[in-house]
């Protein structure tokens, strides 16, 4: 049987960084890709980093009922595509879609990864230099915080390392 664990919060609170060293040391721990209609930012691959759909054939899909969860997300399209794995998963996915988890599979642990701040989310957006909708993401960020007690679990990442060994505990654990 598989067991559901789903990092969730806002844009550059450090979810991807702390997914990448989660998958790289704990075993028996598998990722699902996620699909989006993004634009794959660089470096990024099709099939591994994400699954790049054009819009027609993402919502192709959502007629198909092929997503476990989907939502529109800055203007995009991203959604959790349903495949048979055993294990622990590790779903990566926003806040719409973590609740949307819980509510077809009651026993997913949902946890979210808060900033500091909103201050330092923007610091950490500049310092990240991808995201050319910066304004979007930190009002929506804002809204994404407001629903942080619908988690199980809130880990503040104001220090990745003790943020990390919490996560890595908690997953342990489950």
């Amino acid at each position: 049987m598989s067991k559901f664990i789903v990092i969730s919060g806002a844009s550059g609170v450090g979810k991807g960084t702390l997914v990448k060293r989660l998958l790289s040391e704990v075993p028996n721990l598998t990722l699902s890709i996620s699909c989006t209609t993004r634009k794959p930012r660089k470096g990024e691959i099709d099939g591994v980093s994400y699954y790049f759909f054009g819009k027609d054939e993402f919502e192709q899909r959502i007629k198909e009922n092929l997503f476990l969860e989907w939502a529109l997300v800055h203007g995009n399209y991203y959604g959790t595509p349903l495949v048979n794995i055993e294990g622990n998963i590790l779903l990566e996915i926003d806040v719409q879609g973590a609740l949307a988890v819980k509510q077809q599979k009651p026993d997913t642990i949902l946890v979210f990864i808060a900033p500091p701040s909103v201050d330092e989310l923007r610091k950490r957006l500049d310092n990240r230099g991808t995201d050319d909708d910066k304004e979007l993401r930190i009002n929506n960020a804002v809204k994404e915080l407001s629903q942080q007690d619908k988690f199980d679990v809130v880990l503040v990442n104001d220090d990745f390392e003790t943020c990390y060994l919490k996560l890595k505990d908690l997953i342990n654990a489950s």
